[in-house]
């Protein structure tokens, strides 16, 4: 729920202050008060949840010099000047300066909490327009850092802007290759941390002996060959976010370590006892099943449940073959543009090998097919998209999986409407719904 507008109500007489912040109150606003322009500066800041009334004869810093410094700040808050008798040309002034509007004194208290109603009706409608525009530029600036039209992807990129201006830690799984770094550098950007660092640490690349110090830092002569502080990657990610990909392979010693830090913020260097505050967000990472490992012993329960707060999947490739057509397109322009080689066009027959490998590198082996791809490594038919585990498959296992990409397709590009999907597929409708309840499609998830 929106925190109330609040009136900022500059006036240098005690009692004409009083009487008009008594009127506001007894009005339902919330009013806070002030005997000169210097001390309702310090509550300007783009986007301030307020509208400012303000005496225009001030000791100091005038209303007029208040109001310019408001429009310099946030040009679009409102500023209510407060005039004496016969200054209608000063007030005029004001207007074309960028005043909202200016009460005359003396005033009645209806008039006055007319204006400051009509005022603050325009600060709340200015600021929900705002909040839309930002989520509508998040939103296009997500869709550019996902790729997919897939449900899942859409799902995914939902709970990313759903989730990522929270304080709370997140905890991402996802096979070897889906992007889970992806995703947590999207948790960053799209939130209120993005101006400060994104530090990453993969916690199954780092020997045992070095963790202490990488992840808490040291002081100078804690260990030999300690010839200077160093800063922790926790405390280097003060207000910004900490991305510790692979936790699975973390020590269970330094596991015991990170709880602490993850319950008390504070963090206490390798050869010090001095704690150090810390704000930073923890996104964990993990391919392996972290209930399964605590329930065996290989992972901590409490630091598991801990983490556990805000948990994102990431779907494999093979579950959302929909998108292979757009992400190889994507990777093999860039590609293109790398090694400054003409874009080559994918085949018909190319496609269905695409469609219909199993990808267990998931999108970092789509990137790794694309590059090699536009650098003509590849044959025509795709050869080297044979792996071990797809011999096995029968041409009809091989023909259904491509049958449901194919459909999926199509049910994205008709918005989940089975007779337009079923005439540009050449299919009867009855026979479209038998194929959507044999691979479980539901066109509600692509509506």
């Amino acid at each position: 729920m929106n925190e109330p507008i609040t009136v900022l109500l500059v006036e240098d007489d005690a009692d004409v202050r009083e009487a008009a912040a008594q009127s506001l109150r007894l009005a339902g606003f919330t009013v806070d008060a002030f005997d000169a322009a210097e001390k309702a500066r310090q509550r300007i800041v783009p986007g301030s949840r307020c509208v400012c009334v303000s005496d225009v004869k001030l000791p100091g810093s005038t209303g007029l010099d208040f109001l310019r410094h408001v429009m310099a700040v946030d040009p679009q808050l409102p500023v209510i000047l407060v005039t004496g008798h016969g200054d209608i040309a000063m007030a005029v002034q004001a207007m074309r300066q960028g005043a909202y509007d200016f009460i005359e004194k003396p005033f009645s208290a209806a008039h006055l909490v007319e204006v400051v109603e009509r005022a603050i009706e325009k600060r709340q409608l200015t600021l929900e327009v705002q909040a839309l525009r930002a989520k509508l530029d998040d939103w296009r600036g997500i869709e550019a850092d996902i790729l997919g039209r897939s449900p899942a992807i859409e799902q995914l990129r939902r709970m990313i802007l759903d989730v990522a201006d929270t304080s709370a830690d997140v905890l991402i799984y996802g096979e070897t290759g889906t992007g889970k770094e992806l995703v947590a550098r999207c948790l960053h950007e799209h939130s209120n941390r993005r101006q400060n660092k994104f530090v990453a640490l993969n916690c199954g690349g780092l020997p045992e002996t070095l963790f202490d110090s990488e992840i808490f830092g040291h002081e100078t002569g804690s260990f030999t060959g300690a010839m200077r502080s160093r800063v922790g990657k926790i405390e280097y990610a003060h207000r910004g976010t900490l991305f510790l990909d692979e936790i699975e392979s973390m020590p269970l010693s330094m596991q015991v370590k990170l709880l602490r830090v993850l319950q008390e913020r504070r963090v206490e260097r390798l050869g010090s006892n001095e704690p150090i505050a810390v704000d930073c967000r923890f996104v964990a990472a993990s391919k392996e099943d972290l209930a399964r490992l605590s329930a065996e012993g290989r992972f901590r329960k409490d630091l598991y449940y801990r983490l556990n707060v805000v948990v994102i999947e990431l779907p494999p490739l093979r579950e959302r073959r929909e998108d292979i057509p757009l992400l190889f397109e994507h990777f093999v322009l860039q590609a293109a543009s790398r090694y400054e080689r003409p874009a080559p066009i994918v085949s018909s027959s190319q496609l269905g090998a695409l469609m219909a490998y199993a990808w267990p590198g998931n999108v970092r082996e789509l990137r790794n097919v694309a590059d090699r791809f536009v650098l003509k490594l590849l044959g025509d038919k795709f050869p080297l998209l044979q792996p071990p585990g797809l011999t096995s498959a029968t041409l009809a296992e091989q023909v259904e999986r491509f049958e449901r990409s194919l459909i999926q397709e199509h049910l994205r590009q008709h918005q989940g409407q089975v007779a337009a999907a079923s005439e540009a597929l050449g299919l009867a409708k009855n026979t479209l719904y038998d194929k959507l309840r044999k691979f479980h499609l539901s066109p509600e998830d692509y509506r």
